[in-house]
């Protein structure tokens, strides 16, 4: 059974960085791709990254602009975002998913994590 928990997020300045983490407890994320996921207040999720099940492919939404890149590592069965240059408009909760499509990206999310905050401070 998957069990994503995430973690790494807080309270940040305008430029600063976090590294966000997401852990299977169930131990059974190396079978699929992994996305991240943000929300806003009032706005809808959307989808930030994804990496597939092997880490030799990666996905990014336009609006990272190089800015994070997420990898993992499948002993630890977790999967991690690193976020650099952080802006005031990165400011969501961030939730890792399994990805819907098993293996490879689609940027659809299927089983879900709780989530954890990122305040990026101007």
């Amino acid at each position: 059974q998957v069990q994503l928990v995430e973690s790494g997020g807080g309270l940040v300045q305008t430029g600063g960085s976090l590294r966000l983490s997401c852990t299977d407890s169930g131990r059974t994320v190396g079978r699929y791709a992994m996305d991240w996921f943000r929300q806003a207040p009032g706005r809808d999720r959307e989808f930030v990254a994804a990496i597939s099940w092997d880490g030799r492919s990666t996905d990014y939404a336009d609006f990272v602009e190089g800015r994070f890149t997420v990898s993992r590592d499948n002993a630890k069965n977790t999967v991690y975002l690193q976020m650099n240059s952080l802006k005031p408009g990165d400011t969501a909760r961030y939730f890792c998913a399994t990805d819907r499509a098993g293996a490879t990206i689609s940027r659809r999310g299927g089983y879900w994590g709780q989530g954890t905050q990122v305040t990026v401070s101007s």
